[in-house]
């Protein structure tokens, strides 16, 4: 079964043939589509160098456009939606794909883990709390990979042209067509320091709250969840609570700014492991 694979990359230069050597380990039959666009960098040349790699280049810069133009040209379904700085194998891929196989399932993701290890003492705190919410547990958002069935796709017409493009699929689908793959975890490298991770969580927030205000079958916001279901039944995570708190106030303030685009270069210097 070939899988086709659809990866959107703006100025990925520094992480892009990790993901495409990884994607080539395990001997897996994958469809490979490389989308840049708006790059200022050579990353549609170095992802050439990755022989049987399709490359799309497109001059505008805007994820929702490559994820569309690489749904134009790809071959096959499943269709895999993989962020440039991932590393996932091909075989990795076939058994996130595999949960398809189960009946009444059109989406399925990896297990979500994050990476803190060099990462700020308020990085770490914050992401102490974050990783114990709720909202993540049977998720498609925040993996960095989202596989679908054909009837899967078949959901929507085009990527909106909205920055929080996980949530929205995640949104499609009811509890029961989505599976987490445990077998498989997405290891997402945390930014390194705090005034990155406020920026990532500011376009972050800035994103969903405007896919909220198009869509109203959206995912809600819990923004209760914290405190409730981790940081009352934890009282050992207060420090990291604090974090939490300072971090994500700050994030909302930049986001109703709504300054830059956002992205944290710092979680790209090296591979998370």
């Amino acid at each position: 079964m070939t899988v086709s694979v659809v990866i959107a990359a703006h100025n990925e230069s520094a992480v892009i043939s990790r993901c495409l050597s990884a994607l080539r380990e395990g001997g897996a039959d994958l469809d490979i589509t490389v989308v840049t666009n708006g790059c200022t960098d050579d990353t549609a040349e170095v992802a050439r160098q990755h022989a049987g790699v399709r490359v799309v280049e497109l001059a505008e810069a805007g994820k929702a456009g490559a994820l569309n133009a690489g749904d134009a040209v790809a071959a096959s379904f499943p269709r895999v939606y993989l962020d440039a700085d991932m590393t996932l194998t091909g075989a990795q891929i076939h058994v996130i794909v595999g949960a398809l196989d189960m009946p009444g399932v059109l989406a399925s993701t990896a297990v979500r883990r994050m990476v803190t290890r060099g990462s700020a003492v308020p990085v770490k705190g914050y992401y102490a709390i974050n990783n114990r919410l709720p909202l993540f547990r049977n998720a498609l958002f925040g993996r960095g990979v989202i596989a679908l069935s054909k009837e899967g796709r078949d959901r929507f017409e085009s990527f909106p042209g909205v920055i929080a493009d996980d949530l929205f699929l995640d949104s499609l689908f009811a509890p029961g067509e989505k599976r987490e793959v445990p077998a498989v975890v997405s290891r997402v490298a945390a930014p390194r320091h705090t005034r990155d991770l406020v920026r990532r969580l500011a376009r972050v927030r800035a994103g969903n709250r405007a896919l909220r205000n198009e869509s109203a079958g959206t995912r809600s916001a819990e923004n209760s969840s914290w405190l409730r279901d981790v940081a009352l039944p934890r009282p050992w995570l207060a420090p990291a609570a604090v974090c939490y708190v300072a971090i994500t106030a700050a994030a909302e303030m930049r986001a109703r700014r709504a300054t830059g685009w956002g992205r944290d270069e710092s979680s790209r210097q090296a591979v998370a492991g």
